[in-house]
């Protein structure tokens, strides 16, 4: 008995040193952790439990019949965050660097299945360079089951993926189908086709960073979510994201209890709207004010930065937070923002967890450029994700809430549960200056003054149709409210709506417009 429990103890130190200690070595010297210790990381000390710890490849072709490692090349299995069981894989650089095989495919596709009955998230720890090119079709066709499972799952569990390498062709297809994307600064790429590629079809030099870098796809491409400065921050931001989400589609979200009184009052609130409606403010003091301790979890920080996402605590319970950003743009909606929040509503409401919309939008971006890139279409897909949500939609309107903008953000039209409005909001078809000079045209034409006749114009139009009181006076707003007390309102009101059920008419699926 002994000489067998040596014999597995020998496999076991085999297969935890991958591709062996030269190659673990040069990882670390690269600024980045193994795919064990991301795992270590990752989880609760001592919960990780592997799965095929022993499988190996089946190729016998280009001399690989003699590399025969253990594992792999991925590392699979469950363990804890919390008390809560995930589903992880961590792929190994190390070996055949982090190359996809038939049976590494399979050993993903195994606990995803697994993941899948037992309601349970998946992440994954990305770290190679695609298809394992030996393995000819059979590396394709595991990617490909591995992406029918990434579809499926997708609204029935959360999916994560970390990159945490180099990660190219077919290697980020399987991200790209998950919920969020995290990436490390400096040691992640992400690309279609790589630097060389690149400049043999189009003559374009490019680096690695400038083609797929954090920084891309953080702020231009808007890929990716989140950013982490190294291995260790960026698990430690999974971790944090996992404490506001469910496990499953079937679950509310966690519960974390708060010495934050539900009750408390921000008279800064009451100053954070300026006089001047043409003078930008920071929407996130706002957000930051009424969460529970302050603590504001956003979501694609830097990319599309006219719209503002994540995820706050309310009295201890999860929402997720759409809100105009004013000191960007004047916080219109464009393709790019209409699109990321579109896909953030969507999440939320496929995991139950209710929104927040905080309104300050003078309308969609003008402009030859927006039109030819669709926004009529892109849009679209954020005022389509509103009517389609069926979790709770709590809505404020701090300042202006300007035509269609009005409707798309979570209007009492379209189904927002509770609407309120600060006694600085403005709800009008359009800003008075634009409304001025189409109702009176020919009044100004004839004006001896035209400056001063626009201006009274414009200031008798603005008490007319840009404050709260007409909307009230319709019903489309339910209460007017002091700003400084807006974080009791908000509560009562997702308290009022925890019970609510709603749903869709039945359909195969709806047709998103993408």
């Amino acid at each position: 008995m002994k000489e067998k429990i040596d014999q597995l103890a020998a496999l076991n130190h085999q297969a935890e040193l991958g591709g062996g200690e030269d190659r673990i070595a040069k990882q670390h010297a690269a600024g980045k952790l193994t795919a064990r210790e991301r795992i270590e990381l990752l989880l609760e000390k001592g919960s990780f439990v592997e799965v095929d710890k022993f499988v190996t490849h089946r190729c016998t072709e280009f001399g690989l019949e003699k590399q025969r490692p253990l594992g792999d090349g991925v590392v699979t299995g469950y363990g804890l965050i919390g008390k809560r069981t995930v589903f992880v894989f961590a792929q190994d650089f190390t070996v055949f660097g982090g190359a996809l095989s038939e049976t590494y495919a399979r050993k993903i596709c195994k606990i995803m299945d697994m993941a899948m009955q037992l309601g349970a998230p998946v992440i994954g720890l990305n770290d190679s360079g695609g298809a394992r090119i030996q393995e000819g079709v059979r590396s394709l066709a595991g990617y490909a089951e591995i992406f029918l499972r990434n579809s499926m799952a997708s609204g029935v569990i959360p999916q994560i993926s970390a990159i945490m390498g180099p990660c190219a062709g077919g290697a980020v297809y399987s991200p790209a189908l998950t919920d969020f994307i995290f990436m490390v600064k400096d040691s992640s790429y992400m690309f279609i086709t790589g630097p060389e590629v690149v400049k043999s079809v189009t003559q374009e030099e490019v680096t690695m960073q400038e083609l797929g870098g954090s920084e891309v796809h953080s702020s231009r491409s808007g890929v990716a979510h989140f950013t982490g400065d190294n291995d260790m921050d960026c698990i430690l931001k999974i971790r944090e994201l996992m404490s506001f989400l469910p496990s499953n589609n079937m679950e509310e979200p966690p519960f974390i209890p708060t010495t934050d009184s539900a009750n408390r009052i921000d008279e800064q609130l009451n100053k954070l709207i300026p006089t001047n409606p043409n003078q930008p403010y920071d929407m996130k003091e706002l957000i930051e004010s009424v969460a529970d301790d302050h603590n504001f979890f956003e979501v694609q920080e830097e990319y599309a930065k006219n719209i503002v996402i994540g995820y706050i605590r309310l009295n201890g319970k999860t929402i997720g937070v759409v809100a105009n950003q004013p000191s960007v743009m004047a916080g219109t909606l464009d393709i790019n923002s209409s699109v990321k929040a579109a896909r953030f509503v969507r999440f939320c409401d496929a995991f139950n967890i209710p929104l927040l919309t905080l309104v300050d939008v003078p309308g969609f971006l003008p402009g030859v450029n927006q039109e030819y890139e669709g926004i009529i279409r892109h849009g679209a897909k954020l005022l389509y994700a509103y009517c389609e949500a069926t979790v709770p939609k709590v809505t404020v309107i701090t300042r202006k809430a300007y035509g269609g903008a009005y409707d798309v953000m979570s209007s009492k039209h379209i189904r927002g549960d509770i609407n309120f409005a600060y006694p600085t909001a403005e709800i009008a078809v359009m800003g008075p200056d634009g409304a001025v000079n189409i109702l009176f045209r020919k009044e100004l034409k004839k004006a001896e003054d035209v400056e001063k006749k626009r201006k009274e114009l414009q200031d008798d139009y603005r008490e007319k149709f840009a404050n709260p009181y007409r909307a009230a006076e319709l019903g489309y707003v339910d209460e007017i409210i002091e700003p400084s007390g807006t974080r009791a309102r908000l509560i009562r009101s997702f308290e009022l709506l925890a019970n609510k059920r709603q749903s869709n008419p039945p359909k195969k699926h709806s047709n998103l417009p993408l």
